[in-house]
């Protein structure tokens, strides 16, 4: 019988990472489960990389715990062969050729070197390109590598820190499709990215973090629907939305989109008189939009509409 899965593959448990009186990581929770991909967002500083990191066991919390199938990153045994972790493509051996990085990881974890191969022909790096010094490669190659070296030991996690960065669009196609291969076949992803695209098309469920807090999680479908309100109306509907004091702006094709919920818009227009044509969850609120509402007290560069 089978070893039964902890009910999470990833739980992150009020974790807090501070440097003196700098708090980078404060209180974030938030769990991956298994047959799913969960994007991980955050503007630049917000402490997305320090949350993985600590996940990982590279850096230490200063409370707070975070566990990969019930246990601590360092208490598994032979990890590769549980969770596959790619948190910088450029980190590697610039002397070795891909081929020996892969070997050498295959080694560590006792696999064949029939799964070197197996690995190379699945990230579709060719004979030769596997062959050369990892020095030479571009970055959409290194990237290849490693998420080659991340699939290595036939992980049931995947933790993947920008692993489309220097991809082409071809490529980013190829790895959406095998990240969500994987997730279907009962393996979880936390996929970390600044491609909000990418993360829209591909992810089940999100996480967004702030300044070192988490600002918004739950499932895709749910966070977008509440993302935003269409409303279109006859007469002086910018005025009576003012009034109420609800933020908008003017959507393409006419109209405004509002992060307010219809209700409130309904009550603003009808004590202004405004007849309303339109009032319905926006269509284009999509993960950019949402990102930037969360964030925009957050982001190191001004926010606007």
């Amino acid at each position: 019988m089978a070893a039964l899965l902890p009910l999470a593959a990833i739980e992150v448990a009020d974790l807090r990472k501070s440097y003196g009186s700098d708090t980078v990581v404060d209180g974030v929770s938030f769990a991956v489960q298994h047959g799913s991909v969960t994007g991980f967002l955050g503007p630049n500083g917000a402490g997305k990389s320090t949350t993985v990191r600590m996940l990982v066991g590279l850096t230490r919390p200063s409370s707070g715990y975070a566990t990969v199938l019930g246990l601590r990153y360092p208490e598994l045994s032979n990890p590769g062969r549980r969770v596959g972790v790619l948190l910088d493509a450029a980190a590697q051996h610039a002397g070795r050729t891909g081929h020996e990085v892969l070997t050498l990881g295959a080694m560590l974890m006792g696999l064949p070197a029939t799964r070197v191969e197996e690995m190379i022909e699945l990230v579709g790096l060719t004979p030769a390109e596997a062959r050369r010094r990892t020095g030479t490669y571009s970055l959409g190659m290194r990237q290849r590598l490693g998420i080659a070296h991340a699939l290595l030991g036939r992980p049931q996690v995947l933790i993947l820190d920008e692993p489309a960065n220097g991809l082409d669009p071809a490529g980013i196609h190829w790895m959406r499709g095998l990240l969500r291969e994987f997730a279907d076949a009962g393996g979880a992803v936390l996929l970390s990215s600044h491609l909000l695209r990418e993360i829209e098309v591909i992810a089940d469920e999100l996480v967004v973090i702030g300044r070192g807090r988490i600002v918004a999680q739950g499932s895709k479908h749910d966070l977008l629907a509440a993302a935003g309100t269409f409303v279109r109306g006859a007469g002086d509907l910018d005025t009576a939305l003012r009034a109420a004091g609800i933020e908008f702006r003017p959507a393409d094709g006419g109209g405004y989109t509002s992060p307010a919920g219809a209700e409130a818009i309904a009550h603003a227009a009808a004590r202004a008189g405004v007849v309303l044509t339109e009032l319905r969850p926006a269509d284009g609120a999509g993960l950019e939009d949402l990102f930037l509402q969360l964030t925009a007290d957050d982001a190191r560069e001004d926010v606007t509409a």
